[in-house]
């Protein structure tokens, strides 16, 4: 009951915190500045400077297409559509889901080096392009979203024995004679919450119990795992590639969970079975890099981008403690690696909410901190 009233004054303190903190966000996000200076070439494509292939992935320009709409930044979200559409999905995105990777191929070319789609980047550009589309009033970004949403439940979803319709990795590759290969940091579940509030017809509905399930008994014992399988005769195992390892993938389940809107039903019940990491993270000083979910053991500690991804989570659990150590943490490490890009997208997404600059609502609109309190689609 404690650990309930914390959280609920938590909740309280945040709402309180964004409306105060909105009216100072009205101009430029300078952690996205400096973000977009960093990876984004001038025809809008999200560089892996670090890559040997100077590599480019459809995740990296839906995160780019979040942030820009979060900067109120329309300039720049129109130039990262444009290079995903022309590049990635065969200049249009209203007939192919974008592919996952483009980069430097053994010959020299650049082009697709792996076609395949990945479905959380699908799933945040539907997402994104949907509140572009209402917060800028533009219909193009609308009718993207709808036709891009219903591609992702045509090619990416399947009615998995025991477990119902799930979002699978990509259309293709990740089913097996044991079951199917599933990542639960793939569906963010404010995202699923708003698409079907746009399209209640298209079932995106079913989707939800399903990423409860994959979220909460995949974690056995609070720890999110990268991967999972979901076998045939039903019920969760180890991946066998990464066993029942979590680490950069899994990083993202705490985050995005700690994003939920308080309301949303599956809160509590995500934010009290990952609560275990928060616990590890304080006996250790900082997050755990690497995790076996089996047992709880810890290897390595993570980087400031660890840091900012489980900052809502600690705060949605109302230890604001622990919230502000990792705060500083991010603070004081991210400006010494500028151009380490999973790094700095967590910060973006982890620091970004944590200040104020945006919110989800209870179905998973997009609350920018400039919406109705600054000058609506910005003049950049």
């Amino acid at each position: 009951m404690n650990r309930l009233h914390a959280a609920c004054a938590a909740a309280v303190l945040l709402c309180a915190g964004f409306a105060a903190q909105a009216d100072a966000h009205c101009g430029t996000w300078p952690e996205w500045e400096q973000y977009a200076r960093t990876f984004m070439s001038t025809d809008g494509r999200i560089i892996d400077p670090h890559s040997p292939r100077q590599h480019t992935v459809s995740e990296a320009q839906a995160y780019a297409m979040f942030f820009a709409l979060v900067g109120n930044d329309r300039r720049r979200f129109e130039t990262l559509l444009q290079w995903t559409e022309n590049n990635l999905a065969q200049g249009d995105l209203t007939a192919h889901l974008p592919a996952w990777q483009w980069g430097r191929r053994d010959d020299g070319s650049w082009g697709v080096l792996d076609a395949n789609p990945a479905s959380d980047a699908d799933l945040w550009m539907a997402y994104v392009l949907a509140e572009a589309g209402q917060l800028w009033q533009q219909r193009r970004y609308r009718v993207l979203s709808a036709v891009l949403a219903q591609r992702i439940l045509d090619q990416e979803v399947a009615d998995l024995p025991g477990l119902g319709q799930t979002l699978l990795p990509a259309p293709t590759g990740f089913v097996s004679d044991a079951g199917w290969r599933l990542n639960p940091s793939y569906v963010p579940m404010m995202l699923l919450r708003r698409l079907h509030a746009l399209r209640p017809q298209q079932g995106w509905d079913r989707l939800l119990e399903s990423t409860r399930r994959l979220i909460t008994e995949s974690a056995v014992h609070g720890y999110a795992p990268d991967w999972v399988l979901w076998r045939h005769s039903g019920g969760f195992a180890p991946d066998a590639q990464t066993e029942a390892r979590g680490s950069y993938d899994a990083i993202r389940v705490y985050l995005w969970a700690g994003m939920l809107n308080a309301a949303d039903p599956a809160h509590a019940t995500l934010v009290e079975r990952l609560t275990p990491m928060l616990a590890a993270t304080r006996a250790r000083g900082a997050p755990p890099e690497r995790i076996d979910t089996r047992d709880g053991t810890a290897t390595g500690d993570g980087n400031f981008g660890f840091a900012a991804a489980l900052l809502p989570l600690s705060v949605s659990a109302g230890d604001t403690t622990l919230a502000a150590r990792l705060a500083e943490r991010v603070r004081r490490e991210a400006a010494q690696a500028p151009d380490w890009y999973y790094s700095q997208s967590l910060r973006l997404f982890g620091e970004g909410w944590y200040r104020g600059w945006y919110r989800f609502a209870a179905d998973g609109r997009l609350l920018p901190a400039w919406e109705n309190r600054c000058t609506v689609g910005g003049s950049r």
